[in-house]
């Protein structure tokens, strides 16, 4: 990944503010050669940081100087029993990595925490740093090994989406105890692409102009899709960048503060668009067609709404952004089942 340098209102970690975390973890003897952070997140920092003797570990910072989201979200965003709260923080990425453990999958081991804010002024995890690159540059480089990987991927996801879940929510939250907010899969991603095609209404003619119409083509799908049981663990953002390549191969996944138990359809909506011609790999024939093409019109709408109000801070690259919610507003406009 590319590093990223900090906007002149916020302040990133150094080597300066890391060394007393690598001293709790790694010891006295050791020092920092260099620290990267690692471009991309919009939630969190993420650390590389290489030590005197070569080794590297990955250090995740939650603190509001490092979440472009701070100050853009509406009230209750933080509300653990929502699936669609902000999914940031330290308690969900070690409840989704210990969920992906028991079912078969692989996040990166975490060797250290901290709530205490006594090392630094943030949340934090230090977690082994996975160097064999993403799935999304192996296949670049390597079609062939990068095609085995996605057999291997392939087998994770089925073993994740085969978990037979509690209730519709946050993996973390339904793992600690916590209570599900009692709404459907299916209603609850209705309902949050109304609140996203909101947002895209306020900000472009085009969805103000179209704006009957698309929402009574959401509720036309949704009224499509019948009530079934059985969720599975989805990752709800998975891409071939959010897929690390372990040391002996394996898929190791990235970004994982998400984790739902939700339809497995939802997993595959997202990867059909983010993997495009290497998502044949992937493909379960078991899916039901109404529910990807429900999810699959959401998710236009999602990529419309999210990225508009991100675009309305100070996230580096704006424009992408913008590009992002275009695009997928014309598929919206243009979406046919």
């Amino acid at each position: 990944m590319d590093t990223e340098q900090s906007p002149p209102h916020r302040s990133f970690a150094d080597a300066r503010s890391l060394a007393p975390v690598v001293r709790e973890v790694f010891g006295t003897d050791r020092r920092i050669t260099a620290v990267d952070r690692l471009r991309g997140g919009t939630k969190k920092g993420v650390y590389r940081v290489v030590l005197d003797d070569a080794t590297s570990a990955v250090v995740y910072l939650w603190s509001p100087d490092e979440d472009y989201w701070s100050g853009l979200l509406p009230d209750g965003h933080d509300d653990p029993a929502d699936p669609f709260s902000h999914a940031s923080g330290l308690d969900l990425l070690e409840g989704a990595t210990r969920r992906l453990a028991a079912v078969g999958a692989r996040a990166p081991r975490l060797l250290f925490t901290d709530r205490g804010r006594g090392l630094h002024p943030a949340e934090l995890a230090v977690a082994e740093d996975v160097r064999g690159g993403t799935l999304e540059s192996l296949l670049d480089r390597d079609p062939a090994a990068g095609h085995r990987a996605l057999a291997a991927l392939a087998a994770v996801l089925r073993r994740m989406h085969a978990h037979r879940a509690p209730a519709f929510g946050r993996v973390a939250w339904l793992d600690s105890g916590g209570a599900p907010s009692g709404d459907g899969c299916e209603r609850a991603y209705r309902d949050r692409a109304l609140v996203n095609l909101a947002t895209a209404v306020a900000h472009d003619p085009r969805a103000a102009a179209a704006e009957s119409d698309l929402a009574a083509k959401l509720h036309a799908l949704y009224a499509g899709v019948e009530p079934r049981a059985g969720l599975g663990v989805v990752h709800g953002e998975l891409g071939p960048e959010h897929v690390l390549i372990g040391p002996d191969g394996e898929p190791v996944l990235i970004d994982v503060e998400g984790l739902l138990y939700a339809d497995p359809e939802i997993e595959h909506c997202w990867t059909r668009m983010r993997f495009g011609p290497h998502y044949a790999a992937l493909r379960d024939p078991g899916l039901d067609p109404r529910r990807v093409a429900f999810y699959r019109y959401a998710m236009h709408l999602d990529l419309v709404g999210g990225p508009l109000r991100i675009a309305a801070g100070d996230f580096p690259d704006r424009q992408w952004m913008l590009e992002t919610a275009d695009h997928h507003l014309r598929q919206a406009l243009a979406y046919r089942a």
